[in-house]
């Protein structure tokens, strides 16, 4: 049997394939295989409906009134949505406001302001970026000093790594779920042990998860969490990103960013900051209305599939992906940059070859679109609602090619 006709059967058998529908086919034929899902998710047929329905009908009927009706609760329900359906979080702890970057350096300053006295961060040397800026500027800010955990790019971080690092002094570990470039799931219950036997707190950065691979905040124990609406919830590009803060930690803590919408009893325009009780005052200005409507389809969407069920196709796609680039002749120079564990892999697999920067463009003019992250891999970024293993099969075949050109 051809990789191809295993496509096709894998196809056939999957109990997810009515969700391909759901979305937006791009109709002209300029993307042959779309392979960056974890970057930035497709749109819903449905959202386009709900934008329009929502501008005739809520903002042009109700006008300032549907602050009152709902729209100020929504960062709330919908927050909880996402805590239900993909977070394994109790209502009331979580809330989706400000961008990603924003919202992470709310809960980390949060957090370092809780263990006064504890003057480092600890954090991985291959994080996101962002992460791993918001964590300098935190410790310039705050005349702390930072111990950096030098993690293997193929890999992630480990528990061990975390018990070497963390001590009497740590006053915050910051981790990726799963790691950007390499697709390594992180143990979430055996790192946020580690880290809570140093007497410190945790902050999960959980953008290449939710929606993807099951997490279980409550269960875990964890602190702080925050993530990204636009990869595998398809909430569009800029989507608002949420915050989880654990419910027992909600009073201890207080976020930078004093603003009107997080003190308590808003409207009443008091002087003097105030903050609310609860997740409430995680929130700073004004909510990203019209920008949580596509967040709310997306997280419906993967409610009714089910994490679990979304899980499976994940590695499925995966698995298939790694098989696949493994079948390929020597000469092709490509690697996986991705663990070959299943039970140690996020959504995506990395694949490696020294000029795929200058290959990638050329895949974009073939229809063909992952992404490159430097210095050598490119993303295969599987998102199991919206990509079918023929899809992905199209895509691996047109790279396969390319590169055999330029052997």
């Amino acid at each position: 049997m051809t990789f191809l006709e295993r496509a096709h059967d894998l196809d056939a058998a999957d109990p997810l394939k009515g969700y391909l529908d759901r979305f937006v086919d791009p109709g002209d034929g300029n993307v042959l295989a779309y392979l960056d899902g974890n970057s930035l998710g497709r749109p819903l047929k449905i959202t386009a409906g709900r934008l329009e329905e929502f501008v005739d009908g809520q903002w042009a009927q109700r006008l300032i009134r549907g602050w009152t009706d709902e729209w100020m609760e929504w960062p709330h329900s919908i927050g909880d949505a996402i805590g239900a359906a993909a977070l394994g979080a109790a209502p009331g702890q979580v809330v989706v406001a400000d961008s990603t970057t924003v919202m992470l350096y709310k809960l980390a300053r949060a957090a370092v302001a809780a263990r006064p006295g504890r003057t480092e961060i600890v954090i991985d040397t291959h994080n996101f970026p962002t992460d791993r800026y918001v964590v300098e500027s935190i410790a310039e800010e705050r005349s702390l000093s930072i111990r950096w955990i030098d993690t293997d790019p193929e890999g992630g971080i480990t528990a061990d790594d975390v018990a070497a690092a963390v001590g009497p002094s740590t006053a915050l570990a910051l981790f990726s779920h799963v790691a950007y470039r390499s697709g390594h799931l992180a143990d979430m219950a055996a790192i946020t042990r580690v880290v809570h036997d140093a007497g410190a707190l945790i902050l999960w950065d959980l953008s290449h998860s939710v929606g993807s691979v099951p997490v279980h905040l409550d269960e875990c124990d964890v602190d702080f969490a925050v993530g990204c609406t636009y990869k595998y919830l398809n909430g569009g590009p800029g989507a608002p990103a949420f915050g989880y803060v654990r419910m027992n930690l909600q009073e201890q803590v207080s976020q930078p960013i004093w603003g009107w919408l997080g003190r308590v009893d808003a409207f009443e325009m008091e002087h003097g900051y105030e903050p609310a009780a609860g997740i409430r005052r995680i929130i700073s200005g004004t909510p990203p209305i019209i920008a949580m409507i596509p967040v709310r389809a997306g997280v419906e969407l993967v409610a009714e599939a089910g994490i679990e069920a979304i899980r499976a196709k994940s590695v499925a796609l995966t698995e298939f992906a790694i098989e696949v680039v493994d079948s390929w002749p020597t000469e092709l120079r490509v690697t996986i940059g991705s663990p070959r564990d299943s039970a140690s892999r996020g959504g995506h697999v990395t694949i490696r070859r020294a000029d795929f920067r200058e290959l990638t463009p050329r895949l974009w003019e073939h229809g063909v679109i992952p992404d490159f992250r430097a210095p050598d891999g490119i993303r295969l970024g599987l998102s199991p609602l919206s990509t079918s293993f023929v899809e992905l099969h199209r895509g691996l075949e047109t790279i396969s090619e390319l590169c055999s050109r330029d052997r």
